[in-house]
């Protein structure tokens, strides 16, 4: 009996190890997507000034970032043309938009499974000073390869202090089992003022 018992010990300090070591192997890599950082496709258009360039992301990725009339879409590939095939290539936010130079690339074991980036959505609701419209902060999370590559989840920058933190465990949680074009983008946390803006259809 004492035999068994030891046994069964045994296994479950291996499964707690075992939960452990994939707990810690995730983690965070930074990439740029300045322009400076990026090459380059074509040259900017002279009737709406649209621009595209293609990044350098993680583990063979390319970061595909297109700009058009003041909106701006994101996605990832294995190339310019697999990024811009992906289904995070159609989103267009409705509202004047851009997003930060900075991508996060969440990993397991050293190998990207979800993105997150920082995204200015513009309000002309409240404009500034100059009476331009402010813009309102928002994370977006966006899972990676294999499988499409598509927003998972939105988290509101101002209504959440602790959005870089709920958007790190939405991409743990969610990327790597969310279908993209079945399931719904999740809201995370408190909806603010940004995330009412991006879902405005």
């Amino acid at each position: 009996m004492r035999h068994i018992a030891l046994i069964c010990l045994a296994m479950l300090l291996t499964c707690m190890n075992a939960g452990l070591a994939d707990a810690q192997s995730l983690g965070s890599t930074y990439t740029s997507t300045a322009p400076k950082d990026c090459r380059q496709v074509g040259r900017p258009s002279e009737l709406d000034g649209s621009t595209t360039r293609v990044c350098k992301g993680r583990d063979g990725l390319v970061v595909l970032i297109a700009e058009d009339d003041l909106r701006e879409i994101v996605s990832v590939g294995r190339n310019r043309k697999e990024a811009a095939e992906e289904p995070a290539a159609k989103v267009w936010f409705a509202p004047f938009n851009s997003s930060e130079t900075t991508v996060e690339w969440r990993t397991a074991a050293t190998k990207p499974f979800a993105m997150i980036q920082r995204w200015h959505i513009a309000d002309g609701t409240d404009p500034d000073k100059q009476g331009r419209p402010s813009t309102k902060a928002m994370l977006v999370v966006t899972r990676l390869p294999p499988g499409p590559v598509c927003h998972v989840a939105y988290v509101d920058a101002i209504a959440n202090s602790n959005s870089n933190e709920l958007a790190r465990k939405a991409a743990d949680e969610f990327a790597r089992s969310f279908a993209c074009g079945k399931d719904e983008v999740k809201i995370i946390g408190s909806r603010g003022r940004a995330v009412e803006l991006a879902t405005v259809r």
